[in-house]
């Protein structure tokens, strides 16, 4: 339990050595340096985490550590971390989880309280930022004079408080508009973004960028200087100018949240008032914001959902399987260069990977290729690489349109079309071409690949796996594992290893028809259509599932999927489990007609330069139900389905449903997902 009385024993056992001129000994998660010029060095480290985070004990050590500070008369302060990737990834949220109200209100009102020390001190203070600076990390900068930041690739600055539903409350809301201005203050925080070292420059965030190899050497160079000038915000900081950027801002945000997250609308209020006038009453509203905000439905199912995605990074498939044995997977191909394939083959090679780019002709390959460059130069355009970053690992792709010898691959992901039969044939090709201790995946969406295991001329299939990423693969996070009753411990273990290694999260599902996100998507994709049939208009039908939290309507979705792949995909699963996955009939008749959705210009809406338009073709006798009503009918399809897939162990758990489907398809985040939704899962 956070208390008052437990900061004070802390503190008392933190006290450590008084008057030393060269190191004072604070416990283990910080360390206080007097260095040469009377120059404090403060380091976190702490000793049995990857991350520096703020918990209960380590604000107990910097506040001694503070004290000491003034004690020793020191000139200057700089703040660094010991961690090769890391500068303080924010607070603790696990404990954030359990705190009562009184507990949360405590905490707040000491990080206040420590970081307004921090900017009250009478000397020079630095923050040397290499690695993730995030939340209350870069609220601790922002109380610096001086942030000075590494041009390392792992150095990322943001607050993201607003995606777990609260909002920075250590002074973040106040301090950050102070310093770059109302109108990039509200955009960095409502959008809880995470900039690199030199975006951050740009926009004013941090005031240098050096090599890692320097940062000490230039914090200690610039503590001992004059400090620089600030520009004045008063052009957008004074009242009259925050009321006119909080009303378009709210207008703006209420049009893309539809009023979901409560945590976006209290940012805004807060922020624009934060950036002027008094600064404890700034940290009053970030206070009293964060108590309520805490309380609320959202912000419990956000902080569940990401403390589902921490667990996603490190659970075990079969703990007798030792990774340090596993071979790493550093050389790859890609079977088929479509959307998907050439997706693939630029997600590896942007994460420094070799790949083999094969599909059957020249014209396939070269269309591939020029996908991957695409991507490559969208990646540029976001500051995600420069463009010599780009050029190195597009040298990394190999493209091939004549057959070659596989030997040399880790990893070989087949992405051809979805037809079993074709997808046999490869596989077989594929054993003669590769070596045995090759894993070959494919990236089918619902086809059975136990199959595959079985098709004649297949070998070791204890190797073959199901590697499911999702379109786009540049932008959604999830990959489902799929395991038949052939695929090793090992490989399972490797493809988590991968996953997680080229930056993305996996769930393990079993072999089944539509696996586990696809199977449980598709009732809620037909009946839409079914309701069309019925006579709703398309537009009532994704406004309603708009107002619940989707990302997008799902008969919108049906035409930006490919109304033949969705029929596709919905005859597979009407194969396996009858009826219930009936197709309906106006998805047919639109396929009969060449209306297969945004890729020719026609579907269930007409398009026009990218734009989705109201069809007027369909008739619209009166609905029936109202919009939550139809939200209500068409979730509770999901959640019946996810129901059926843990019972019949497709995957082990509740969470493990609510994460596919927040990462696979948007599932409103601020619900939890559909278990969740239900009520069948509780709190991680």
């Amino acid at each position: 339990m956070i208390t008052p009385t437990l900061f004070k024993q802390e503190a008392e056992r933190s006290g450590g050595s008084g008057g030393a001129r060269s190191k004072v000994a604070l416990a283990h998660n910080i360390h206080l340096d007097m260095l040469e010029g009377d120059i404090a060095l403060v380091t976190f480290d702490h000793p049995t985490k990857s991350a520096n985070i703020f918990d209960a004990r380590t604000l107990v050590e910097l506040e001694v550590a503070l004290k000491a500070v003034t004690r020793l008369r020191a000139k200057g302060l700089v703040f660094m971390s010991s961690k090769p990737t890391i500068f303080i990834a924010g607070a603790d949220l696990e404990a954030l989880a359990t705190y009562g109200e009184e507990e949360l209100d405590h905490l707040i009102r000491k990080g206040q309280e420590i970081f307004q020390s921090v900017a009250e001190l009478k000397i020079p203070t630095v923050a040397a930022i290499n690695g993730a600076c995030l939340g209350g990390g870069l609220e601790l900068s922002l109380a610096c004079d001086v942030r000075i930041a590494t041009d390392d690739k792992s150095t990322k600055v943001g607050l993201p408080e607003t995606m777990l539903g609260i909002l920075p409350a250590w002074g973040g809301s106040t301090r950050l508009p102070r310093l770059v201005g109302l109108p990039t203050a509200l955009d960095l925080i409502l959008g809880g973004k995470q900039l690199t070292a030199k975006h951050a420059l740009k926009l004013g965030v941090v005031d240098r960028v050096v090599p890692k190899e320097r940062l000490r050497e230039v914090a200690l160079e610039t503590v001992a200087k004059t400090l620089p000038d600030r520009k004045s915000n008063f052009l957008t900081n004074n009242p009259l100018s925050a009321a006119a950027i909080r009303k378009i801002v709210e207008k703006k945000t209420l049009d893309r949240s539809r009023g979901n997250y409560p945590a976006l609308e209290e940012s805004i209020e807060v922020v624009t008032r934060g950036g002027f006038g008094s600064i404890a009453e700034s940290l009053e509203r970030e206070r009293e914001a964060v108590l309520r905000l805490s309380a609320t439905e959202a912000a419990k199912n956000l902080m569940r959902v990401f403390r589902l995605q921490e667990w996603a990074k490190k659970f075990r498939y079969d703990t007798a399987v030792n990774p340090r044995e596993l071979e790493p997977i550093t050389s790859t191909a890609v079977i088929g260069a479509g959307v998907m394939g050439s997706g693939i083959a630029q997600w590896f090679a942007a994460r420094g990977m070799s790949v083999i780019l094969r599909d059957i002709d020249e014209g396939r390959v070269a269309a591939g290729f020029k996908s991957v460059k695409r991507l490559f130069d969208s990646a540029v355009k976001k500051r995600i690489f420069t463009s010599h970053d780009a050029m190195r690992r597009m040298d990394l792709v190999a493209p091939s349109a004549t057959p070659v010898s596989l030997a040399g691959c880790d990893l070989v992901v087949e992405a051809a079309v979805e037809d079993l039969a074709i997808k046999k044939t490869i596989f077989a090709d594929l054993c003669e071409r590769s070596s045995e201790k090759t894993i070959l995946a494919t990236n089918t969406s619902a086809l059975p690949i136990s199959e595959l295991c079985e098709a004649p001329g297949v070998t070791h299939p204890e190797r073959i796996v199901g590697l499911h990423f999702f379109n786009p693969v540049s932008r959604m996070k999830l990959v489902e594992i799929v395991v038949t009753e052939h695929t090793s411990p090992e490989v399972v273990e490797s493809m988590l290893a991968f996953v997680r290694k080229i930056g993305k999260l996996p769930v393990v599902v079993k072999d089944s028809p539509g696996f586990l996100v696809n199977r449980i998507l598709m009732p809620y994709l037909i009946e839409a259509g079914k309701l069309v049939d019925r006579g709703y208009k398309p537009e009532v039908i994704d406004e309603a599932m708009l107002n619940f939290g989707m990302p997008m309507g799902p008969v919108r979705l049906l035409d930006e999927v490919g109304l033949d792949v969705a029929a596709h995909v919905g005859g597979t699963m009407r194969e396996a489990f009858g009826d219930r996955f009936e197709l309906p009939s106006v998805l047919t008749s639109l396929i009969k007609n060449g209306r297969l959705g945004r890729k020719t210009g026609h579907g269930f809406y007409e398009y026009e330069k990218g734009k989705a338009l109201r069809d007027r073709s369909f008739a619209h006798p009166p609905e029936q139900m109202t919009r939550p009503e139809i939200a209500s009918y068409l979730v509770n399809l999901m959640v019946d389905e996810a129901r059926l897939c843990l019972k019949e162990g497709v995957v082990k758990t509740a969470d493990e449903i609510d994460l596919a489907m927040i990462l696979g398809t948007g599932f409103a985040p601020f619900r939890g997902g559909p278990m969740a939704f239900a009520g069948d899962t509780k709190t991680v």
